[in-house]
Parts: C-alpha cells; structure tokens; sequence
C-alpha cells in the first residue's frame, strides 16, 4: 500500500504530519503562520490559519498540474476582403469561447493567483481529429455553428481555428492562499472540511470543499478538480440553523453541528449536486448534552458531545446518509476524525494526545480499541540520550505541568457506555486565551481523577497558565515527577528532565494536540504501522536481561558437542552400516487420484464424472515425469485419455462463477483449440492441482526458480501472468520452433499488461492503474508455501469493474420502457445483449473477488451520454451516442460495479501515479546500457519519462513530464531511442532527439494515421514500427531510416489483431481474435510471425499459439540470436516450404511528417 499522511496540528498552531510508513511527526516548517485546524485528502490538505483565510497545501508530484485555456478565431468569407474578421451583427465574436456565446479574446486570460504561471505564449492547433490541418490551422463550415471539416470547400462561408496556452500550478507543497472572491466574504472562516472524490458517478479528480464562518453560515467551493486544485467561487449554502463545524466524508456524506448541539445532514448529493439539495435534523446523542463535533467517512458517523463522550452512528450509507440509532463507545475525546477506510483517530480530552482506532473492518465499522500513538516529533528530546523514560509512563510538558498519560489506551469498545479502567489522567481548566479560541466551541475540561498517593497535593488545583506563542518558544520547562499507580514494572520510577534555553518549541516529551485530520491518510486492517512502538526504558532492558537465563560459554560448547555426537553415532547406525547393500528400486512412482468433472469432447458436450490420476515417476539420475489418466465411463465402457506431462505446454485456471475449473493444453490441442477443461469440487481443490501439475510439468523440463532476462511475458483476459522460456531457434529461419510447443508457466500477480527488456527489467500495470515491478521473485498465488517461491513475494490488489447494460425501446404510448420486441436483446445484458445479466444475477468474475462498491450509472462510455448516463441509437445493435434524435427507437445505459481481488505475488507497488501504457527500451543480450529509458502514459493521458532505471534499481526513482498538446493512449520506445506514441484522436506522434543526455527528447512529430482509421496501439522494435487501429488492422511504418525515423507510409499486414509486439530483433508477435482451429474458433490467441529478416522485416506468414482468452504479450526481452543455416539447407528441395499463405497487402503512401 502506498505511504501516506496523518496531518495533526497542535495547540501552539505548529502542523506535523505522519507517514503510514513513518516512526516520528514532521514539523511542516514551511507554513509561515500558526494554524486552527486541516483538513486532509490524498492528493492535498487544506488549512484554515489564524488570520482567518484559507490555505491549500498540494503534495508535489512528478505529474505536473497544468490547465490548458483555450479561445477560438472565428472569421466570416466575404466577397471584397475573402475570409476576414468582419463579422455579421448576429454572428458570434472574433474571439470566443467553442459555443461562441463568451467573448475571450487573448489578452483577457489572467492567471488566477500568484500560484500559477504560464508555460508559453499562445499558438495555434493545427491538428483536427487526429489529423493535419492545412498551415494556420484553420477548419471551415458552412456556418456559425456548424461541422467543422479541415478541408476549405466552395460553400465555406465561415472559419475558425483554436488557440492553447497553458498554465501550471507551482505552489507544490507549501501552503498557499486561496484568493479571495471579486466579493468579499461577510466573515471570516473558523471551519473547513474537504471530502467528496468518491461521490458515485461523479468524474474522477472532482472534490467537494465545505467551510464554516464565524457567523454560523455554511459555503461550498465551487470548481474543485485535478486541473484546478484551488477552485473558484465560494457559494453560501441555505441552513436551518446556524452550524459550528462540518464534516465532509470521501463520498456522499455531508454532516454538520448546530450551535444548540443538533446534527444536520446534507441529503440529495450525487452526480451534478455536489452541494445535495436539503437538510434533514438529527437529535443529539445525548439529550442532557449536546454534539459538538462530528466526523464521517464512506458508511460510518462519529460524534462528540459535550461532556466528550464519544458516539457512532450505526446504519449510515449512501441510501440512508441520517442512519438509524446512535451507540456510546468507551473513551473521552475532544475531536475525532474519519480517514480513509473509515478508520478514526480522535484526540484524548485527557492528555490531548492523538489516538487511532484499531480494529475497524467492514464487517466491524467500529472498531475494537483505542490505541495510542507514541511516537516522537522531529527535532524532540527524545531522539537524545536524555529521554529515557517511555511514553507510557511519561508525563507531557505543558505550562510547566507534567501531567499523566490518557486512560483509553487499549480500552475495549463496548456497545453500552463504558468508563475507563484504573489508569489516571490530569486535565486544566481553560482560559481565554489562544488555546481556548482553538476549541472555543468546546466546555472547560473537568479536573480528572487522582493519580495516586504519589502526589495528591500537586494535582487538585490545577489551570490553563495564559501561553503566547512567542515566549513559548524560548520558555524553560519545569522539571516534574509522574507515577502511574497502574504500572507495576521498573519504569514507574520518578524521572526529572530540565529542557536547555536553546531549545526550540517541541521538545516537549509529549505533545499537547489541538486537530488531527486523516481524510489522506489509507490505512486498513492489514496495514504494518510503526506508530505504537514506545522507546523502551534502560531499566526495562536491565530488569529484562536479569531476567533471562544465565548460561556460560562452557556449558554452551559442552552441550553443542553432546548433541554433535549423539548425532554421529546415529548416522552410523542407520546409513553407514547399510551401504554395501545393492538399491532395491531404481526409480519411485508417485500417484495423486482425486475426482474431479471433465468437459467431455463428444457432443452433445456437457460435465461429466471422471477419476483423475497423476503418475510421477523418477529415474536414477534424479530426471522426473510423469502421465495424467483422465477415466470415465462411455456407454457403460470404461474408457481412458491420458497426456504425458512433459508434453503439456500449459495450465490455465479458467475463471467461473459456478466451477472451479482449469484447462490443460498439449501441442495437438492448441492446434484444436480444444484443451482438456478439468473442474475441482472446492478452489482449494483446484488450486492444489494447479500447483501441483505446475511444478511436475517444471520438473520433468528441468525448468526451476525465476524467468530469465529473454523471457516472453503474456497475460490473459482475466489477469494471469505467463512466462515462456525461449529456444534459440524460436526466430530461427526458415525452420523456427513452432510456438504451439511453447512451454508456458504461471507467475502469481494480477495484471493487465507487462512490458520487459532483456536486462531483467519488467513492469506491470494492473485493471486499476497501479504499477508494478518485477522483484525477481517466483510464485505467490496458487503457489504460495511452495519451497523456493516465497522470495521476493508482496501482497498484491487490483480492482476492476464488472458492466451491464439496461436497454429500453420506444412506443408511442408509454416512451422508453423496458418492454422490448421478441427480436430484441434481454432488457437487462451484457454488452453483446446475447446473455440475461441482472443487477441481482451478475456475480464477480470468480470466487476470488469481492464487491467493493454497489451498481452505479456509468457515464464514460465511448460516444457519450445523456445525464442520466442513455445512449440512444436507431435500433439494437448500432452506433450509439449521447443524445437524442426523432430516428432512435431504443436506448441503453451502462451501469458499472467494483469489484477487489486480493493475491500475492513478486510485484512490488510503484506509487503514486496510476498509469494506463508502458514501455522499456529492448537492451540487447551484451547491452552495458546503465540507465535504462522507461516511458509511460498516466490515466489521465500525460507522458512521463521514468528516471534512474537500472538492473540493480528496477522502479526507478522519479518521473519527468514530458508535454503534449492532448492526452495519449499508448506509447514505445525502440532502438536508439525511438519514442512513439498515439494519441487519444488516434494519431501517431514521433518524439524527436530522444537521447541519454536528453532523455525526455525535444518535441514531438505529427505523423499522419492510415485514411480514415484511428490508431489505438504502438510497437516500436529495432528497425520496425507496428500499429493496431481500433478495427483490428495491423500496420507497418515503411521508410523508417536513422536519417528519417519518422517513415514515409502505412502498409497494411493483417486484421484482426488485438495486440502488437515488435522485440528487440524485430521479431512479431501478436494477439488476434477469430484463429480458426480444427475443433473451435478461438479469440485472443498468441500468433507469431514467420520470415522476419532484414530484408524481409514484414515477414510472410503467421504461426498459430496458445489461445484463446489471451489479451497481452511482450517480447521485448529476447534478443537471443537465432542459429545460422548454411546455404545447402537453404537448397535442400526435401524441405516442407512455409505454412500459412501470404496475407495480401495494400500500400497507403502519407505526406510527409509534421512537426508540431
């Protein structure tokens, strides 16, 4: 899981954050005020500080912000002057926004605070839906508005072309002031909590920023996204009452507390209503004292009341934000905060330290204990040699005081209101001062109870002491003396600390806190936090140590050579005295039988009852195989199907709501598209097979431990990795091996795509954006407790979404319904309409997934939507767009689920930029390349540029961003430095020089796409370039030289191509759909491509592999040279000519390259 941040600030306003991967508070020394309190996100946190004014706090990343404004020049034909900018009365500006509607002209744009700054002037786009547009970049129309075509035809009586400028956001990590609105505010802010990212259906990078005034108003930031972290506006919101603090949750959840200590919660938020609709009361928790502050996350709501008790609210979800009842959990706080996960920290009225909730789960929202988090400040004393006392059983510094530690550390929670057990604690009295404004909105603390005989004199009478910030820092602590009457062992010892003058603020042993925020913070139940491990006591260490056992080292060496010769002596009673007898059995069988379902070959084809035995047998000489018996009856016969194991090429787990179920494949069923398909009774069952089966078919290879550096990566439609080692004649011409007779194995993870090279760098990049690295490890998954795979083995997740869709016809009568004709597809189906997929009846994709979140209306869907998330199109199936015209009859929307799998595997976690392509430079086999070029697109569309890629540090360190005028979709790099990539619209694009020196290149280079086919994936290898449009069509880039990269023309090779791999010798790979086999036909199938030479980088034919069900391969990491044929076996006429005929070919000659 990714590091990230706890913020807290305390009572003299300082700001300290917390990592997840942390030991002690960092002091945020760049806020140049003291702060009241934040409000934290992942991505930034938001401050209000004591002048009253909002800060913004963005955490820098290697992915820039920018925001691209745009304004379009719009000019009218006329017959004197031809096009100019005289424009009819009724026309729309020269320069004006795409609907024309708002006047923009060039010199209007501003920045909008003294965070941003312009990248560049302004220039002009001269691309047009992936293509060229003629010089000036003008498109024509028959008129305001209109369709807008890049070519001038005779009836274009109006033009316009689109001018960019771009801005970046520079203040990274530093707070920096939200400007203020043309009108001022009517009073300050003394609130401020920002959530809202998860809200269903609304677009990522969106977030709902809520503020409370002085006055009692509540106000919403309008404008918050990815592009625009500042917002706005400011929009004052209507209440029934006047509010003192809010809390907004990652999702829809929006509550707030009035001053007469009721709650009220914001209902009708969702997509296109951030700021929901209207308020609904809820009474306090207690009626004899009122809330005081509230605290929500995705399904739960904590509050405070007045006498700080601490409550939950139970029932709280998206469908019922008001819950149903509220429970009293133990412990006393003064604020208490929803992070995400919906786990919670709270601050102790007792000793106003921070504490964390452990124990929350989704199926336990509460919780079990608080438990306290000990860990020192940077720049505290106890990083010295004079702190020697624990946190445990320390007292804090505060005006002089020391005062004992809280009583809820550890407490069990309870449904009923519990008090705290024998543990003491001391709490003051407030004053007015600085202190007390902070929590103005809170009772003086009652003085607690007695710590003990100790010193019951020095703790009845005590106050808050008048503090200023100033002399704080250079006050001089007292010296003080706490016991804790509950500790029993050596550290309940008197300790006396004199704090130097030169010390600055914080060396303080224990921190006094004002506000704890870890709305950014991700953390769960499997989390390994290092929060709660307290400097241990040298008296403790020695009380320890006199403890244990005392052992000299001559009874050490007198005990180690007894057990030597006992030992000795029993080798040679059970070997040495048995060795002049001859072996009785040369070799061992082994046989594992089980039962197990089989779906038969025969049809009418259906599950059927077998026995399945595996038979592992080894030789003398340690060489193992074995057989696979598959018995069933056929008409009352008994009958049998075997398969040596060293001719099985594969095993892959097919993934099935109501089986358990793997398949098998040979050489002679790949060429059938027929495996043998297995289904065990329990996933355990069938897991143990499958690492069983694994390991025998490695065995009887010889292949063991990890891939090597030329392996071939793969990965199927459901996220299995496969590893393939390759022979030396895989490319081997004209007699390669043929790849049915690859031998595949499997390696634990959960991916969508892996890239390589052949330096044993290997990424990946899974369903939900994250990245990985290969840490050289074997196993995980099934394989996990296997000997040899548990090195180099990480906890691995991804998340997909499930789709289905709604359709719905039109009558006359009644409009859209969801009475369709007989003809018509299920009104509730897949994306094919051919399968009855309900909300109730659709199940994830297997076993080992768990829903993460309920159905939700899609709205990015291809094409576009209405806002209620219909396509609309003339009939079923058609092209469907997001509107509606008097020709469509029917309609359908996608509504979309998530859904979390949890495995493990030899992937490492790359935080913090989710990605959607990568490529690494294909090194050859010698290459002494030591940094290694690493490019990828993030899911937003940016180029980034990986830096300090090696062997030995395979992540890297850091990302450059390279700009781009639009977002891309696919990237890769070849040979000397080729960068490729395609863009959304479909066009290609060249990165020119591209080189060690400059890694992130200089510009990038238009090239035009096929005639009317938009691109969609690139492969770049050692001399070759390979494209696959979004119809299936691969494409060869003819003309490229090292004088003129950039090609001549597109060459059409073959269709129905999902995926293209080019490696680093040029060789081809593919994963095509419809390969026809002599039983069935089969989509996503790996195909290689034969006769690739340098005089022939086309090649001639394909050679058919495993499939189907796959989606990715790479061969980017075999450079292995394929073995010399001598001329006379070129001539030999008893030679079989290649399979598979020539695919027929079409040129398309393109203009020369476009820089832009």
């Amino acid at each position: 899981m990714p590091v990230s941040l706890l913020w807290a600030v305390d009572v003299y306003g300082q700001i300290y954050r917390l990592s997840t991967a942390g030991q002690q508070w960092e002091h945020c020394r760049d806020a140049q005020m003291e702060f009241k309190r934040v409000s934290a996100a992942q991505q930034c946190c938001w401050g209000i500080a004591c002048d009253n004014n909002i800060y913004l706090n963005v955490h820098a990343s290697d992915l820039p912000i920018r925001y691209q404004e745009e304004t379009y020049e719009n000019q009218r034909w006329n017959p004197v002057d031809g096009f100019s900018e005289r424009l009819l009365p009724s026309d729309r500006w020269q320069w004006s926004d795409v609907t024309g509607l708002q006047h923009q002209p060039l010199d209007s744009f501003r920045l909008p605070s003294n965070s941003w700054e312009w990248e560049g002037d302004w220039y002009i786009d001269e691309n047009f839906e992936g293509e060229p547009t003629e010089k000036g970049g003008w498109t024509y129309a028959m008129d305001f508005p209109a369709y807008y075509t890049k070519d001038k035809k005779w009836n274009s009586c109006v033009r316009r072309r689109r001018w960019l400028r771009y801005r970046r956001y520079k203040a990274m990590d530093t707070w920096a002031k939200i400007p203020s609105q043309q009108t001022t505010l009517p009073d300050p802010f003394s609130d401020i909590s920002c959530g809202g990212w998860e809200i269903s259906e609304e677009p990522r990078g969106q977030m709902s920023l809520w503020a409370v005034s002085l006055q009692g108003k509540v106000w919403f930031r309008e404008g918050i996204y990815h592009q625009n972290p500042e917002g706005s506006t400011w929009e004052e919101v209507p209440l029934p009452g006047e509010v003192v603090q809010i809390s907004c949750g990652p999702g829809d959840l929006v509550w707030a507390v009035l001053w007469e200590g009721e709650l009220i919660v914001r209902e009708g938020i969702g997509r296109g209503f951030p700021k929901g609709t209207s308020w609904a009361v809820v009474a306090s928790p207690s009626p004899a004292a009122g809330a005081i502050h509230v605290a929500v996350g995705i399904n739960v709501v904590w509050a405070v009341t007045k006498d700080n008790k601490v409550w939950f609210r139970r029932g709280v979800n998206s469908h019922n934000p008001c819950g149903s009842g509220w429970i009293s959990m133990v412990g006393e706080m003064i604020m208490i905060d929803v992070g995400l996960n919906d786990q919670v920290w709270g601050i102790s009225c007792e000793d106003r330290a921070v504490y964390f909730r452990q124990g929350v789960t989704s199926s336990e929202l509460s919780g079990k204990t608080w438990k306290l988090i000990s860990v020192p400040r940077d720049g505290d004393r106890s990083h010295s040699s004079a702190s020697a006392i624990s946190v445990q059983s320390a007292g804090c510094f505060f005006s002089g005081e020391v005062h004992a530690q809280s009583a809820v550390s550890d407490v069990e929670s309870d449904t009923e209101r519990g008090s705290t057990d024998g543990a003491t604690c001391l709490i003051t009295s407030a004053s007015p001062d600085f202190i007390s404004e902070l929590v103005s909105d809170r009772e003086p603390a009652k003085t607690s109870r007695q710590v003990g005989s100790a010193a019951p004199a020095l703790l009845e009478e005590e106050t808050w002491s008048n503090v200023d910030l100033e002399e704080a820092q250079a006050q001089q602590a007292q010296t003080g003396a706490g016991q804790d009457s509950a500790d029993t062992c050596s550290l309940s010892s008197v300790a006396t600390y004199t704090l130097a003058m030169e010390d600055t603020y914080g060396t303080d042993e224990h921190p006094v806190w004002a506000w704890v925020s870890g709305g950014g913070c991700s953390v769960d139940s499997h989390s390994q936090l290092n929060w709660f491990n307290c400097s241990v006591n040298t008296s403790l260490v020695q009380s320890v140590q006199s403890m244990s056992l005392s052992v000299t080292p001559a009874q050490t060496a007198a005990w180690r050579r007894q057990i030597f010769e006992q030992l000795s002596e029993r080798t040679k009673r059970e070997m040495d005295n048995f060795r002049h007898y001859e072996q009785a059995i040369e070799q061992s069988v082994w046989v594992k039988k089980g039962t197990m379902q089989w779906w038969r070959d025969w049809k009418p084809h259906k599950w059927m009852d077998v026995h399945f035995a595996l038979e592992q047998f080894s030789g003398p000489e340690g060489n193992k195989d074995g057989i696979l018996f598959i018995y069933y009856n056929f008409y009352e016969e008994k009958k049998y199907l075997h398969a040596f194991i060293n001719e099985v090429t594969i095993l892959v787990p097919v993934l099935n709501d109501s089986k358990h179920t793997f398949a098998i494949y040979t050489p002679e069923r790949t060429k059938q598209r027929w495996p043998i398909r297995l289904a065990a009774a329990t996933e355990q069952e069938m897991h143990d097979w499958l690492a069983l089966l694994s390991v025998s078919c490695c065995d009887s290879r010889g292949i063991h431990g990890p891939p090597s550096k030329q392996a071939i990566w793969s990965v199927t439609c459901k996220g299995d990795i496969f590893v393939s080692e390759p022979s030396p004649s895989l490319e081997a011409v004209p007699y390669p091996t043929p790849c049915d007779q690859m031998f595949w194995r499997q390696i634990g993870g959960h991916l969508r795509i892996v890239e390589c090279n052949s330096i044993g760098i290997v990424w990946g990049i899974g369903y939900d954006h994250t990245a990985w690295v290969y840490t050289g490890g074997y196993g995980g998954g099934f394989f996990q407790g296997l000997s040899g795979s548990t090195d180099n083995i990480c906890t691995q997740t991804d998340v997909k979404s499930v789709y289905i869709y709604e359709n719905q016809r039109w009558n006359p009568v009644t409009g859209y319904t969801s009475r369709g004709l007989p003809t018509d597809r299920y009104m509730w189906s897949d994306a094919s309409g051919l399968y009855d997929c309900t909300k109730t009846n659709t199940k994830p994709p297997s076993p080992q997934w768990t829903w993460v979140s309920d159905w939700a209306v899609d709205y990015s869907v291809s094409g576009g939507t209405d806002r209620e998330g219909w396509q609309y199109a003339a009939d079923f199936p058609a092209s469907y767009h997001g509107y509606k015209t008097m020709k469509d009859f029917v309609r359908r929307r996608r509504w979309a689920r998530k859904c979390k799998l949890t495995t493990t595997g030899p992937w490492q976690e790359i935080p913090p930029i989710p990605l959607s392509d990568v490529t690494i430079l294909p090194c050859e086999a010698q290459s002494s390349v030591d940094v290694v070029p690493l490019w990828a697109i993030s899911n937003k569309g940016d180029v980034l540029c990986r830096l300090g890629v090696t062997s030995l540090t395979p992540a890297g360190s850091s990302w450059l961003h390279v700009g781009t005028d639009q977002p891309f979709k696919s990237i890769s790099i070849g040979a000397a430095s080729q960068v490729w990539a395609i863009a959304k619209d479909g066009s290609a694009f060249y990165r020119g020089s591209v080189s060690s020196q400059s890694p992130a290149g200089d510009c990038w280079y238009h090239i035009p796409s096929p005639a009317k086919q938009k691109l969609k994936q690139v492969s770049v290898g050692r001399t070759s370039v390979y494209t696959v449009d979004e119809n299936g069509n691969l494409w060869y880039r003819q003309g490229v030289t090292p004088s003129y990269p950039q090609g001549s023309s597109w060459e059409h090779i073959s269709n129905n191509v999902r995926k293209v791999s080019v490696g680093p010798l040029d060789q081809v790979w593919v994963i095509a759909d419809k390969v026809q086999g002599s039983h069935s036909l089969s989509c996503g199938t790996v195909c290689h491509r034969l006769g690739v030479q340098p005089l022939e980088p086309k090649g001639q034919s394909w050679d058919y592999g495993i499939g189907g069900g796959w989606d990715h391969i790479t061969v980017r990491g075999n450079s292995m040279e394929p073995p010399r044929i001598c001329l006379s076996s070129l001539l030999d006429p008893s030679c079989p000519a290649p399979h598979s005929p020539l695919t027929v070919r079409n040129t398309e000659v393109n203009g020369s390259a476009v820089l832009c």
